[in-house]
């Protein structure tokens, strides 16, 4: 067994950085003592037994391992020294060559969780740097696999399309539950009944895709050889351009993690005036 392990989060005071602390915590990666979070105003009031700082070097010197959990428009401000240490970034967009540039460090890991970080149940996968050992890479399994399951995956390409797909978390499927809702009130359906209705739909429908082997697409065509009313639903939703609003819109989620990372490769003076 070796020394306790001292993790660092900057931006630790937004709300994606308190849910990782929070997990890695709970699943005892990391003592309270041996974390120490960066905030940009007022020290917030959670983990009072961690250490607080504003200097985001400090917080680098504490550390093993580094977390970087800010904003992508915000990355071109951070201006540390992570030398030889291992070093993570949630930022959407951000390379691998960005990261080991900035932080000074070969040693980075590339991962993107969503926002069920919150309640252990995020989707996170990740790609790492050559420089990377096969001890990083546990340490990284233990970070990430504290908020919910984790993939390496084998192309930073991998990694900006499940930008889109993943990291959205339950952004797509509560723009579903909107709708759904929408049209229940829209017929008189009370509000309380419709917003259970609607959450008991989608939550009964990740617990059950978690527990089967069956593809999406084989439950879907069970509901449309029954020929009842789900099939009648499916069929006309398939006819106004469900499926190719779903793609349109992972390709624009695409698009925007490219762009981001190109935007966040000028330098920081750059973002003093307008982008032409």
């Amino acid at each position: 067994m070796g020394e306790p392990l001292s993790i660092g989060i900057i931006g630790g005071g937004g709300w994606l950085g308190r849910a990782i602390a929070e997990a890695i915590i709970d699943a005892q990666t990391v003592a309270a003592e041996l974390l120490t979070l960066s905030h940009r105003s007022g020290q917030p009031d959670f983990l009072p037994n961690a250490t607080w700082t504003r200097d985001n070097q400090e917080l680098v010197d504490r550390s093993d391992v580094i977390i970087v959990s800010v904003r992508p428009q915000d990355w071109p401000a951070i201006d540390i020294t992570a030398s030889g240490k291992l070093a993570m970034s949630v930022m959407a967009g951000i390379t691998l060559d960005q990261l080991a540039g900035r932080l000074k460090t070969d040693r980075v890991v590339r991962t993107l969780p969503n926002a069920a970080a919150e309640v252990r149940n995020s989707y996170t996968p990740w790609i790492s740097s050559q420089g990377v050992t096969a001890d990083d890479r546990n340490v990284v399994r233990r970070i990430l696999e504290a908020c919910g399951a984790a993939d390496e995956v084998k192309t930073e390409a991998d990694i900006d399309y499940l930008t889109g797909l993943t990291g959205s978390g339950p952004a797509f499927p509560a723009l579903l539950a909107a709708a759904m809702m929408d049209d229940a009130l829209s017929r008189g359906m009370d509000p309380d009944i419709a917003r259970r209705s609607v959450s008991a739909v989608l939550v009964g429908t990740g617990k059950l895709l978690a527990a089967r082997a069956d593809c999406p697409k084989d439950i879907v065509q069970t509901f449309l050889d029954y020929r009842g009313t789900t099939a009648a639903a499916i069929e006309a939703m398939r006819a106004a351009g469900f499926e190719s609003a779903v793609a349109d819109g992972l390709a624009a989620a695409l698009q925007k993690s490219v762009t981001m990372g190109q935007a966040t490769s000028l330098p920081p003076e750059a973002f003093l005036r307008p982008l032409v």
